[in-house]
């Protein structure tokens, strides 16, 4: 069994891009508070890559932003790939199957957000691991012919 449940704020705001074949791909990563403080009081984070993929990847870049609280979950998938460089480099994501947004619509008349439709994640949808390209920890060359579906 592999699958991670993880909530916690956005730290960046997400990169959402097509591969050649038009599929929508959105990368973004969280930082999850961990439960206990330590030895002085303060309370450390954990840092996650995420990665969605069609239609839940087109309402993340549309509706969340640094800051924004969501819940994840999905497989973590360990992939490498050999940096420009030659080096190789290891990188551990989760590849979300479902998230939710956690954060309140404003109660003001005006709205935060960039559309009037509801702020709720995409059907589940079955994601598989999937091996990226060299360009980035996020890998920003995805060929479709590397897609498992």
């Amino acid at each position: 069994m592999n699958k991670a449940i993880l909530i916690g704020n956005l730290t960046r705001d997400p990169e959402q891009r097509m591969t050649n074949g038009g599929v929508a791909v959105c990368t973004f990563s969280i930082a999850v508070q961990r439960r206990f403080a330590n030895q002085q009081g303060e309370r450390q984070a954990d840092f996650f890559n995420i990665v969605t993929w069609r239609a839940l990847a087109e309402n993340c870049g549309k509706y969340l932003r640094k800051g924004s609280k969501v819940g994840v979950s999905g497989p973590i998938q360990n992939r490498s790939y050999e940096a420009q460089d030659g080096t190789k480099r290891y990188v551990t994501e989760i590849i979300a199957e479902e998230v939710e947004f956690l954060d309140r619509a404003p109660q003001t008349g005006g709205s935060d957000y960039r559309s009037s439709e509801p702020r709720s994640a995409a059907p589940r949808q079955q994601m598989h691991a999937v091996p990226f390209g060299e360009e980035s920890a996020f890998g920003d060359a995805v060929e479709d012919d590397m897609l498992p579906f």
